[in-house]
């Protein structure tokens, strides 16, 4: 930067003792009007870092002039000094736009920094809610083997390790998501894919698309986490559906949950909400994968572990 600061000075300085030989060679009977004019032509060149737009007057004007001295052609150092005051115009201008697309790059990043850890907040809770309902559901089964006959105790307790187990599973999960900057977030009521018929309701009345759901494989039951998980997935899908007719598909392979949405509505790779699925499929342990598929213009395919 020190650079470009000083050469638009060593220039001016230059072409002024330039300017001053001209003048002598040239001008002839009018030599000491052109010094002054050469002088008033190449000069403010050592001040356009700073005061740009004076200089490039003062010198066009002054060039202009001294074509009087010079038999119709104006002097060749005032021309030079034009010039260099447009090479300076040009090179603030890209600096300008280089500085506009850091502080734009700058934004955007900071932008999908607080969208993942938005994300990451908003999951913590929801797995903060499936830990709580586990807590609650071992305090009860231990209250009901306490009353209970020993044998019956003894499946109890077998229950109350298993649901403890997967509550440990949860611990760790939350965890890995958990951040101590992500707010105080009031817990809301944990959807699943029971409510799936409602949101594909919702979708047809906002976009008018047919939007069905096909179930397939034999359904079982899912970890509150992958449930959640799944229903986010098919509700981000829909959100940008233009009125073409939509599938969801829960496809049930006994190792597994797969989750197709064709013709779902696109979801750029940098956007916050797919940015958000990503990590939250990633929690659970699945796989995420969206773009153009044959015979679908858009599909959001999902594998979701079961156990």
């Amino acid at each position: 930067m020190k650079a470009i600061r000083d050469w638009p000075l060593l220039d001016g300085i230059v072409l002024g003792v330039l300017a001053t030989a001209e003048a002598v060679l040239r001008a002839g009977d009018v030599g000491a009007v052109a010094v002054v004019l050469g002088l008033a032509a190449t000069v403010p060149l050592a001040f356009a870092a700073r005061h740009t737009l004076a200089a490039l007057l003062t010198i066009v004007v002054a060039t202009a002039l001294t074509s009087l001295c010079y038999r119709g052609f104006p002097a060749v150092t005032g021309l030079l000094a034009l010039a260099g005051v447009c090479l300076l115009l040009v090179r603030a201008r890209m600096r300008q736009a280089r500085a506009r697309r850091d502080e734009r790059a700058a934004v955007r990043d900071r932008l999908r920094e607080l969208t993942v850890r938005g994300e990451r907040a908003r999951i913590a809770w929801e797995l903060h809610d499936v830990v709580a309902h586990r807590v609650s559901l071992i305090s009860a089964r231990a209250e009901a083997a306490r009353l209970s006959t020993p044998e019956q105790a003894g499946a109890g307790l077998l229950a109350i390790g298993e649901t403890a187990r997967i509550a440990l599973l949860e611990l760790r999960r939350l965890q890995d998501v958990l951040r101590s900057d992500a707010g105080d977030e009031p817990v809301r009521p944990r959807p699943g894919l029971g409510q799936l018929l409602e949101l594909l309701d919702h979708t047809r009345e906002s976009s008018g698309a047919d939007a069905r759901l096909i179930v397939s494989g034999l359904v079982s039951a899912l970890d509150p986490g992958v449930e959640l998980t799944a229903y986010r997935i098919v509700q981000e899908s829909l959100a940008g559906v233009d009125g073409s007719p939509v599938d969801v598909e829960l496809r049930f392979t006994g190792e597994d949950l797969r989750v197709l949405i064709r013709e779902a509505g696109a979801l750029a790779p940098d956007s916050p909400e797919l940015l958000g699925l990503r990590e939250r499929v990633a929690t659970v342990g699945g796989e995420l994968r969206t773009g153009p598929a044959p015979g679908t213009r858009f599909l959001v395919e999902a594998r979701l572990p079961v156990a």
